[in-house]
């Protein structure tokens, strides 16, 4: 049961990533057409709508999952910082850049992870992450060694990069504070307070939306970031951080910069330059090493036991 479990995780966390890259490429369309903050609420509220189906019709919430709301407001409000810094950074920066960015989490992750859940970083996932979050640098800096030594970083990479922390928290959040609930009951709390955070927020950028004229490619994006790219990423990352270790979960960001350049073809974009693919390559490596199975009885000199306390790798 424990092997189907993890094996489900995976094949979750995989559709995730390509969930995902596809949020960077429509993002990138519309990007300068609709204020960040307006598209995060408006994509929260039919992401609400259609996890509040999925829940009704499943019977799953009870009084108890209501208790200690401040948890839901709390990754709700993480996810609302994620996205609105995501769509102002792909305002200037291209969908790749900003994919690049988003392969930086697992780095920042496992920071967080050590100190919530003391999760202990082995040698060879400490080398995936450094081998990843170099291939992710050298493709920000756009395979250009100058701009790598002058620090000449875009505006929205920088943007952006201060969402990847909020999201890199999250993660390692969602075991800490979940108390029982199935990932769909949860991801739903999350984002109903999600919703209620940005309604807030957005409040002035939802008067001045002109929604009639807003063109077709923008409800397109809409849908598919609000039915895709949340209520189903969410539900597959929820699931997957409550079977498998952060450090294997955040370890599948490694796929999102190949997949937005699939997106990309797919959009009738040309192909990236061959200096960027060097980047590229690196962070696929980062993840195999980051899939790859460990001896699990190796003692951890680091905790009585041998047994670091979640990173027994799957």
């Amino acid at each position: 049961m424990r092997g189907s479990s993890t094996t489900r995780a995976h094949g979750a966390m995989l559709l995730f990533s390509a969930l995902v890259a596809g949020s960077f490429s429509l993002g990138h369309v519309i990007a300068n057409d609709i204020s960040p903050a307006a598209l995060t609420a408006m994509r929260f509220f039919l992401a609400v709508l259609v996890m509040g189906v999925w829940v009704g019709r499943s019977g799953q919430i009870s009084r108890d999952d209501l208790r200690a709301s401040w948890r839901y407001f709390l990754l709700g409000g993480l996810m609302g910082i994620y996205f609105v810094m995501m769509f102002e950074g792909l305002k200037t920066a291209s969908a790749v850049s900003t994919a690049a960015v988003f392969t930086l989490t697992p780095v920042i992750s496992g920071v967080f992870a050590f100190f919530i859940l003391g999760q202990i970083v082995t040698r060879r996932v400490a080398a995936a992450l450094l081998m990843g979050a170099l291939g992710a640098v050298w493709v920000i800096f756009r395979a250009d060694f100058n701009a790598l030594v002058a620090l000449d970083i875009g505006r929205g990479e920088a943007i952006y990069f201060l969402g990847c922390v909020a999201h890199a928290l999250y993660t390692p959040l969602v075991p800490k504070l979940n108390r029982g609930q199935s990932p769909v009951v949860f991801t739903f709390g999350m984002m109903v307070a999600a919703l209620l955070l940005m309604s807030v927020y957005a409040i002035d950028d939802l008067r001045k939306t002109e929604f009639l004229s807003l063109r077709p490619m923008i409800w397109v994006t809409l849908v598919y970031l609000a039915v895709c790219a949340s209520a189903a990423s969410f539900f597959l990352l929820q699931y997957s951080a409550l079977h498998l270790p952060t450090s294997k979960v955040m370890a599948y960001t490694y796929m999102t910069p190949t997949w937005v350049i699939l997106w990309e073809i797919a959009l009738g974009e040309a192909l990236p330059p061959v200096g960027i693919w060097i980047g590229v390559i690196l962070t696929m490596g980062a993840l195999g090493l980051l899939l790859k199975n460990e001896n699990n009885n190796r003692k951890n000199p680091l905790l009585p036991g041998g047994q670091s306390r979640q990173e027994n790798e799957s």
